[in-house]
Formats: structure tokens, C-alpha cells, sequence
């Protein structure tokens, strides 16, 4: 006689029929709600690298602004490091954000705002990140 055949050949595989029941429905809903969570960490991570970049591009057409009206307001090197900072603003891959090179470009900026400000002697900061004395507070 063939199990096939068994009127309870169904009852022997339910509890694997079950067990495959209950993965798929899990793994679909798991998919479903970690594209939700990745759009929103994606969402929230793309407005703070915006708002960064932002306020570089604006300190940076300032600074540009203030060489146009007085080439000789700022020394040589700092006009250097303004161009390059310039550069970094304009070259970042804001339509690449799995481009490696995002978090190098990123810190590159960071280091030649801070040059620039403590070569002029001025204390600019961007909010949007943790300074060192707010580290106690820095919660995850």
C-alpha cells in the first residue's frame, strides 16, 4: 500500500506543512517590515549627509564671496584650502550612496573646516554632529 494512497498520509507531514507555513509567512513579513525600517534609517541618513553637506556649501560661498569682494582678506593657504574644500563639496556622490568613498570624502571635509576655522581664528560648528564635551551624552 502506498502512503500516497493513506487517507492519513497528509497527517504525518503537518507538522512539517506547518513548520514551512509559518517560515514563509514570517520571512515575508520579516522582509516587508526590514524594507520599512531601511527606507526610514535610509531617509534619516541621506537628510543628515545632506544637511552637512549643506552647510560646507554655504561656509564655502561665504568664504568665496568675501575673496571676490577682497582677494587679499584671506592669506594664500587658506584660499588654497577653500578651493579644495570646494572641490570635495562639489565631487561628492550624492546619487552614489554606496560609493566607498563617501565616508572618506565626508571626513576630508570635516578636517579642512576645521583648518580653516582655527587658521582664521573663528569657531564655526555644525550641529548636526556630537562635539567632544557632549560625548557623556551621546546615547545609542
Amino acid at each position: 500500500m502506498d502512503l500516497s494512497d493513506d487517507i492519513f498520509g497528509a497527517s504525518l507531514n503537518l507538522e512539517e506543512t506547518h513548520l514551512n507555513e509559518g517560515f514563509q509567512e514570517g520571512y515575508n513579513a520579516g522582509f516587508s517590515s526590514g524594507k520599512e525600517d531601511g527606507r526610514e534609517v535610509g531617509l534619516k541618513t541621506g537628510f543628515v549627509t545632506g544637511e552637512e553637506l549643506g552647510f560646507y556649501r554655504g561656509c564655502v560661498g561665504v568664504w568665496k564671496s568675501a575673496i571676490r569682494v577682497d582677494p587679499t582678506c584671506f592669506s594664500t593657504r587658506v584660499q588654497k584650502n577653500i578651493k579644495e574644500m570646494d572641490k570635495l563639496v562639489s565631487e561628492y556622490p550624492i546619487l552614489e550612496p554606496e560609493n566607498e568613498s563617501v565616508t572618506d570624502i565626508m571626513g576630508s571635509l570635516r578636517l579642512k573646516f576645521r583648518a580653516i576655522c582655527a587658521t582664521l581664528n573663528v569657531k564655526l560648528e555644525y550641529s548636526g554632529y556630537p562635539k567632544a564635551s557632549d560625548s557623556n551624552e551621546t546615547q545609542f
